[in-house]
């Protein structure tokens, strides 16, 4: 079937899948969703019980790609992409509690869920250019996480140059390892001054330079990506499976930053998977959770947190429940993110009511983060990284008789510090990862600029 994508904002050219993927945000600041939403048979989600997770994950993505890849194309995409893990279920389900579980979605070459888009959209940017011979420049921005995945996915590739900007001194000592010690030619970590927030806003402030974003040919791997949001759909369905769906319905907790993870499990939702709640979890930066509350969507500053992947104010892919909440109005939602550039916005009255219906939320505090840590250890053995820990605490407020599945989104050996602090244990690295801290590191320092952040990927790509 045809499967078309239109952005956010209205105003920019419907793509088919490949395109939406390559393009990343769209012409006019938007970012892309599908124009309808396949729904899948409960039939066919019931027979997803007990398969392998590519084969899952064949079936979930398969109706989205509007016959981009024939099928045995994309089966072999699909499992290059996960044979890296060092899992053999991908993303295993450990039980917490009577009526919690935990998804381990660290299992992958960077112990974090990214892997699982990344490691994807690796193998199908692949394919896309091996057709067409285009190069093409990976421009993307992370507080923490998805840049290591992404220099992973991409590195030693002959047509992608990546260029990965996070905030100097704001992401953990391993997450910075990640992505300043790999020795391919095409990756460059850039160190820039600034949180998170600010290294989004570069990002997107150089794909809607529309002369330097055609002149280097820019590609986008952040989570505004779709194919990214959709590859992460895929786990919600494996996991709910095991736990009885569609036969009963579960619920899930969602640690929260960019809002695309959660966003993947409300897209899983409207494809017919029985979810009754979908719980977003923040650290003390609160915004979604006062949005959800209040109606009011200000930003106040970042403040670091032991947490630091989540520390963000900006949440881009909250932009794609809004258009939801908004009737997928292109121009209100267009109104609100100019709104957003001054500071804020405040959500509609009946836009409300409509996030109400897709989500819950609550917040975690740096204390109790570090509580939840110890006291999930001693219960129950479980070592968590202080985002799942954000998670957990937050999804205990929601339990009730559908069981409750919380996304563990880091290994815990990527926040020794803080796991420490809680248990007076020092996680160790997977053995593959054991010699990072004796890899010589390549990082370039730069400022919160954009002309002098596109002199360097002009100069850096030879364009």
């Amino acid at each position: 079937m045809d499967m078309h994508y239109i952005s956010t904002r209205g105003a920019a050219p419907v793509l088919r899948f490949d395109e939406a993927m390559m393009t990343g945000l769209a012409r006019d600041g938007g970012l892309y969703v599908p124009e309808a939403v396949p729904v899948m048979a409960q039939a066919d989600i019931a027979a997803l019980a007990g398969l392998a997770y590519e084969e899952t994950a064949f079936r979930v993505m398969r109706p989205f790609l509007g016959g981009t890849f024939d099928d045995d194309a994309f089966r072999r995409l699909i499992a290059a992409a996960y044979a890296g893990f060092g899992h053999a279920a991908r993303a295993p389900l450990v039980q917490l509690g009577s009526n919690h579980f935990l998804l381990e979605l660290f299992h992958g070459p960077t112990l974090a869920f990214k892997d699982f888009a990344m490691q994807l959209i690796g193998q199908l940017f692949q394919a896309a250019l091996a057709r067409t011979g285009e190069r093409v420049t990976i421009v993307g921005a992370t507080s923490g996480d998805t840049g290591s995945a992404a220099i992973e996915a991409f590195r030693g590739l002959g047509n992608v140059d990546v260029f990965i900007l996070y905030p100097h001194g704001r992401v953990s000592e391993v997450q910075r390892r990640q992505m300043t010690t790999p020795v391919e030619a095409n990756v460059h970590a850039i160190a820039m001054s600034g949180d998170f927030d600010d290294c989004q806003a570069r990002v997107k402030d150089m794909f809607n330079d529309f002369a330097f974003r055609d002149e280097v040919r820019l590609a986008g791997v952040n989570s505004i990506n779709w194919a990214r949001v959709l590859a992460q759909v895929v786990y919600y369905f494996y996991a709910a499976v095991a736990l009885g769906a569609p036969g009963r319905p579960v619920s899930f907790t969602v640690p929260t930053g960019n809002f695309g993870d959660i966003f993947a499990g409300s897209i899983a939702r409207q494809m017919g998977l029985p979810i009754e709640k979908l719980v977003i979890a923040t650290n003390q930066n609160d915004i979604l959770d006062r949005a959800l509350r209040t109606g009011d969507y200000t930003t106040r500053g970042v403040r670091p947190s032991i947490s630091p992947s989540m520390d963000i104010q900006v949440s881009s892919n909250f932009e794609r429940a809004l258009f939801d909440a908004y009737g997928r109005d292109g121009s209100a939602v267009a109104a609100l993110m100019a709104d957003l550039k001054r500071g804020g916005f405040h959500i509609s009255a009946k836009a409300m009511a409509a996030l109400g219906a897709q989500f819950a939320s609550g917040r975690c505090s740096e204390e109790e983060t570090v509580e939840t840590i110890r006291r999930t250890f001693a219960q129950t053995g479980e070592i968590l990284c202080p985002h799942s820990a954000v998670g957990v605490k937050v999804a205990e407020e929601h339990l009730g008789a559908v069981p409750m599945i919380t996304l563990a989104t880091a290994h815990p050996a990527k926040f020794p510090d803080a796991v420490e602090t809680a248990t007076g244990l020092r996680p160790a690295l997977p053995p593959r990862l054991a010699d990072l801290f004796d890899r010589p590191e390549r990082v370039t320092r730069a400022p919160d600029d954009l002309a002098a952040l596109e002199a360097l990927v002009r100069e850096r790509t030879g364009r």
